[in-house]
């Protein structure tokens, strides 16, 4: 049976770390640098090196490669983007809007993913980035993989004729809408806003302006049965829709959330959510702050079958 949690994760462990103005036009969630890229490398090194630590004693298994020095990939903390790791054994490349970030796409990776896993196909998209087709991984795509299902929020970085081809070939249903923050801004990842675990999804229904495109959503929640948790423009702000349930080594589930989220949410919702999950809080200021993602955009989701 089709799991929708990964039972493994994928991490880089970044090396030149760093607000990238490539990125910034698009990310609301970045901020400008205000101190030396030494010292955020340096903290963002911590933050990191405190996750995979957490990770691990959540008995999560947790694969990490260090990041080549050069060239410079101040984003390479966020391995989603480039890769996805399919349950049927499909392993999937991404086209990246920018180019600092389409270097970030390492074969080294690949073969050790294959070294490990069983890869049955690989899908390489990449060359749509060419043509200004841009669907950057689970970051663009939210996928429910046991009722076969993506979710796809249009932005420069999820465009939707692309969107709707990677659907066709891995025989998932799409449902695709627009999402805005306060600003009246495209939402620039759609894993920012809606995240779905095998029990709930955590979503900002105000950043969804077109009422039969909300309709559609809470349709195929309703549906697929999941839970609705409503998250505000402030506690996605705070990366409340940036989160990721995992399979720990006793085949339980948790839920990987930044320390941030956590202070965001309501007693409420934090109930609505343990209810159904036990979460694992990460504390990662510096990579929010400057990288304008979270822990969900650190965690490559691996759901490729194990080699024996």
């Amino acid at each position: 049976m089709t799991s929708q949690a990964p039972h493994s994760v994928l991490m880089i462990r970044p090396a030149c770390f760093g607000s990238n103005q490539e990125t910034i036009q698009s990310n609301a969630f970045q901020h400008k640098q205000d101190i030396p890229r030494d010292q955020v490398q340096e903290l963002a090194l911590e933050e990191f090196n405190r996750m995979v630590d957490e990770l691990k004693a959540n008995r999560i298994n947790t694969i990490v490669v260090q990041e080549i020095d050069l060239p410079q990939k101040p984003d390479a903390i966020f391995p989603n983007n480039w890769l996805s790791m399919q349950p049927d054994g499909r392993l999937i490349l991404y086209p990246m809007l920018v180019p600092s970030r389409r270097l970030e796409r390492r074969d080294d990776i690949l073969e050790l993913i294959k070294s490990k896993y069983k890869v049955t196909e690989t899908l390489d998209f990449t060359s749509f980035e060419n043509r200004g087709e841009i669907v950057e991984g689970t970051g663009s795509l939210i996928f429910d993989h046991v009722h076969k299902i993506a979710y796809a929020a249009r932005s420069p970085r999820t465009t939707e004729v692309l969107v709707r081809e990677i659907c066709k070939q891995l025989g998932y249903v799409l449902i695709i809408f627009s999402a805005y923050d306060e600003e009246g801004v495209a939402i620039y990842h759609t894993n920012v806003m809606l995240a779905v675990t095998t029990e709930f999804a955590m979503i900002c229904l105000d950043s969804i302006q077109d009422e039969n495109e909300l309709d559609l959503i809470l349709d195929s929640f309703q549906k697929t049965g999941h839970t609705v948790i409503a998250i505000s423009f402030e506690q996605m702000k705070a990366f409340a829709g940036n989160v990721l349930e995992v399979l720990n080594n006793n085949n339980e589930r948790v839920l990987v959330i930044s320390e941030a989220a956590v202070q965001a949410l309501l007693p409420g919702q934090l109930d609505a959510i343990t209810k159904f999950i036990d979460i694992v809080p990460i504390a990662i200021p510096t990579i929010e702050k400057y990288g304008g993602g979270s822990v969900r955009c650190m965690l490559a989701g691996i759901h490729l079958p194990p080699k024996e």
